[in-house]
């Protein structure tokens, strides 16, 4: 029976061992490493570690009693309905060491990428159909002009490369957030991943938000969850959201030379997500050398990825890619790279109207009593030195500073001139030469 949660189908559960398309030895010297390092002695325990069907984890334990490895310790445990003890031989101990020796990585079983892949397909960021409903659901608590919502519609249903750019303080991170909240579904994260006698990890517990109808394996599972592969997690779609610190290496894979393991680069982890890449040009590397890291996965939906032997592979790239940037793209880019950023959206400041709409549902929230006199005094005396330029953080920088100072002169909240000025004062720095 194929299970589905919302649009996305399930990786079906393994029925037997040649199922699971990993090599023999490597499961065998998993459970090995599994059983010698958690101490574990009986199937129903080994099969929750190793995120596997009772039966298959038998058939392992079975497989490994052949080889003299793992031998019944003879004892029925009482309180665990009569089950078998298992134990490692001298045998099994010292292949477990020398399996141990060569990877760190023992407990759930990686799933081979090319399994992997197909999965990937089943749950595509691509089959996603965003509609207006949704988005302006994800997007209620921002006001904005009634085009953006149309703008960035067909670009987020897509699942293709958005680019936001416009000045500094206008809700672009607070758009890419709410992109991430309208997409609403879930999908399978591997635990790990396998290729070329490689353990990748995927699931990150920093990235991955487990979904609330899931139970884990260690903590002892729903019973629904037995209907499908285990060696995978339910998750909320990932996101990804990195600044100023990205650099070209956080997009390789991550190598750790004390566990001889690796671990998935970001952008692997945000597979059927979205990843932000937020105040792009900020970073230490040129934004041309950054969109030219992206430009292969961006086009033919692979990323290319390199183990320390120097051997590169391929990998689904299936991401919502979204840079966002203060600065206008043609100081950046060069017309190739713009040509592959798929949609290209700017997100201006708001209108006069708009701003006093945020201002006074700032001040409802903070619970700050709106004044005419004020409020004319904003619009009509500080505004104009600024040639009425408008950003969508300002009410709130504005409105904050009022309220730390009513709260220090000891007075009600309110607003005035006065109070607009000093507020206003901290929004801007004045020009001037310090003498040293």
């Amino acid at each position: 029976m194929n299970m589905q949660v919302g649009d996305v189908m399930a990786p079906p559960a393994p029925k037997r061992i040649d199922e699971m398309k990993l090599p023999i030895v490597v499961m065998r010297d998993i459970l090995l490493k599994t059983m010698f390092r958690r101490n574990l002695e009986q199937v129903t325990e080994l099969s929750k570690v190793l995120c596997l069907p009772v039966p298959v984890t038998q058939e392992l334990v079975d497989l490994c009693r052949t080889q003299k490895l793992v031998e019944a310790t003879g004892t029925l445990h009482a309180n665990s309905g009569g089950e078998m003890g298992y134990q490692l031989s001298d045998a099994g101990k010292a292949r477990a060491l020398d399996a141990l020796a060569q990877s760190e990585y023992y407990g759930a079983l990686p799933v081979p990428l090319e399994v992997y892949q197909e999965q990937v397909k089943r749950q595509s960021i691509r089959n996603i159909h965003m509609s207006r409903e949704q988005l302006t659901g994800a997007m209620g608590h921002l006001v904005l002009p009634p085009t953006l919502i149309s703008n960035l519609g067909p670009a987020v249903g897509s699942g293709r490369s958005i680019l936001m750019y416009g000045p500094p303080g206008n809700g672009k991170s607070s758009i890419s957030n709410g992109i991430r909240d309208a997409l609403g579904d879930k999908i399978y994260v591997p635990r790990a991943i396998f290729y070329s006698g490689q353990v990748i990890t995927v699931y990150d517990p920093i990235v991955h938000t487990i979904a609330e109808d899931w139970g884990d394996a260690e903590t002892g599972l729903r019973n629904t969850t037995n209907k499908f592969d285990r060696r995978y997690v339910l998750c909320e779609r990932p996101t990804v959201i990195t600044g100023g610190e990205l650099s070209l290496e956080m997009l390789d894979l991550v190598y750790n030379s004390t566990s001889r393991t690796y671990q998935a680069p970001l952008q692997l982890k945000s597979t059927g997500g979205v990843f932000i890449v937020d105040d792009l040009g900020r970073q230490a590397e040129p934004p041309q050398a950054l969109i030219n890291r992206w430009i292969v996965p961006l086009e033919e939906g692979k990323d290319i990825l390199a183990l320390q032997s120097g051997e590169k592979f391929e990998v689904p790239f299936d991401t919502l890619v979204i840079f966002s940037t203060n600065f206008h793209p043609n100081e950046i880019f060069d017309k190739a790279a713009l040509r592959r950023i798929f949609f290209k959206i700017k997100i201006d400041g708001p209108s006069q109207q708009d701003y006093l709409k945020i201002f006074s549902l700032v001040a409802k929230k903070r619970k700050i009593p709106l004044s005419e006199d004020a409020l004319l005094h904003l619009i009509k005396k500080k505004y104009p030195t600024i040639n009425n330029i408008y950003a969508n953080y300002q009410p709130i920088f504005l409105i904050d500073q009022m309220i730390a100072m009513c709260e220090f002169e000891g007075i009600p909240y309110q607003m005035t001139p006065e109070l607009i000025d000093r507020a206003w004062a901290n929004m801007f720095v004045k020009e001037e030469t310090i003498v040293h």
